[in-house]
C-alpha cells in the first residue's frame, strides 16, 4: 500500500513544490505552474497514484539538474 500523496512535496524529489494551491489559505490563487511549460518527459515520470494530486518542483518540472538553482 502506497502511502497518502503529500500534494507540498514533489512526487519526483520529495522536496518542496511551492504549490499555491496545496496550501488552504492562498488555494484560490493560480500555482506558478500555470504560466510555464512542463517538460513532457518530467509528466510521463510522475506516479499514477500523484496525478492530478501533487506538483512537481520548479526544478523537476524544468527537468533541471539536482545542482542549479530553481
Amino acid at each position: 500500500m502506497n502511502a497518502p500523496t503529500d500534494p507540498t512535496r514533489c512526487p519526483l524529489c520529495g522536496q518542496s513544490n511551492q504549490c499555491i494551491q496545496a496550501n488552504p489559505a492562498t488555494a484560490d490563487q493560480p500555482c506558478w505552474c500555470f504560466e510555464v511549460r512542463i517538460a513532457p518527459e518530467q509528466l510521463k515520470q510522475v506516479p499514477e497514484q500523484d496525478l492530478n494530486r501533487a506538483c512537481l518542483c520548479p526544478r523537476c518540472a524544468h527537468a533541471l539538474p539536482t545542482d542549479a538553482p530553481s
